[in-house]
């Protein structure tokens, strides 16, 4: 059964990530969603099921929207580093890893934490 809509299409892809990719407190999610206008990241442990730190452009208006990818990777990056947290799993929520999703996380990379 072919998708309806993209967004269908994507949940899919992302049901399929999900069996694979589990956070954990020591190791977590690092959980990607992109909107047209905006991207949003969070950590999560999901053995708690508790958001660890999180970040989007809401507060960053200005740049391309793969400039504003960057600096919500890199604001995810330090958030993560004061909640002592050095390594996270990388869901990138049914997206391709190109364009923001990679963007975002070569900036949480450049940061120190291992994604």
């Amino acid at each position: 059964m072919a998708e309806k809509t993209r967004e269908q299409g994507r949940r899919r892809r992302h049901e399929r990530v999900r069996q694979k990719v589990r956070g954990s407190a020591a190791r977590p999610r690092l959980a990607v969603y992109r909107s047209l206008t905006h991207i949003y990241a969070q950590l999560i442990d999901d053995d708690a099921q508790r958001t660890l730190a999180s970040a989007s452009s809401l507060d960053k208006k200005d740049g391309k929207k793969s400039e504003q990818a960057a600096a919500v990777g890199q604001a995810l990056g330090e958030r993560a580093k004061q909640a002592g947290i050095e390594e996270a799993v990388f869901d990138r929520g049914g997206y391709k890893y190109h364009g923001r999703v990679k963007a975002l996380a070569e900036a949480v990379r450049k940061t120190g934490v291992k994604v």
